[in-house]
């Protein structure tokens, strides 16, 4: 467990966290396996999940045995993402809240993600989001995949800060592993697709972007 006293950042992951984008992809790696005779089992949704796409994809094609590249598999489910999010995403509760709270505190934002960079930005831009944060690092900007710590040292390195002097909010194993390695102090928030997970290694366990106990450890009054 690491340390903190009040932070001087808060980095945000992305799918599952701000937006209900597992939601989203659940049912994209359903229409895209439905289109090949298979299903989309939750075994093979939790391997995919909170890892870059081409791990994410070239997974798929191992348990499937499909003999498509990753490629093809990524620009068919970037397609099929799109004509989702008019009418299906989402912000998760609290998240509105949660910025507006660390704006009117001046506590710098920023977003770390394992998804695509271009799919992210049609996301944030859906809300207005994107000048709310200081930077975007997503799945183009690191070479290792949570839970490898690099996204989360990166993050450290762009913001001036000692990763321990950063808080980090993730709703997966995979992306607690990589904010704990980075020694940054680690919140999880888990949701309906990750709840069951194992966040032993997390700080502190959330019930919600609002729940109070994040608002004590960041200096935030509700």
């Amino acid at each position: 467990m690491n340390a903190i006293e009040t932070p001087r950042a808060v980095v945000f992951d992305m799918d599952g966290l701000m937006f209900n984008t597992e939601d989203l992809y659940t049912m994209v790696g359903t229409e895209l396996l439905r289109r090949r005779g298979q299903q989309f089992t939750d075994r093979l949704k939790d391997a995919m999940m909170g890892v870059r796409p081409r791990q994410a994809f070239e997974k798929m094609i191992e348990h499937c045995g499909l003999d498509e590249s990753w490629e093809e598999l990524a620009e068919e489910s970037n397609e099929i993402f799109v004509g989702l999010l008019d009418e299906h995403l989402k912000m998760m509760p609290g998240l509105g809240e949660l910025l507006d709270d660390l704006e009117a505190a001046g506590l710098p934002k920023a977003i770390a993600t394992s998804s695509d960079r271009g799919l992210a930005e049609l996301c944030l831009a859906r809300f207005g989001l994107t000048p709310r944060f200081e930077f975007l690092l997503a799945s183009d900007g690191v070479e290792h995949s949570k839970p490898h710590p690099e996204v989360y040292l990166a993050a450290a390195e762009r913001l001036g800060l000692a990763p321990g002097q950063m808080l980090v909010l993730e709703d997966s194993e995979n992306g607690c592993k990589a904010a704990a390695a980075a020694g940054a102090f680690t919140v999880a928030v888990p949701g309906p697709h990750s709840f069951e997970q194992d966040f032993r290694m997390a700080d502190l366990v959330a019930d919600s972007l609002g729940d109070p106990r994040l608002y004590e450890v960041l200096g935030l009054a509700r």
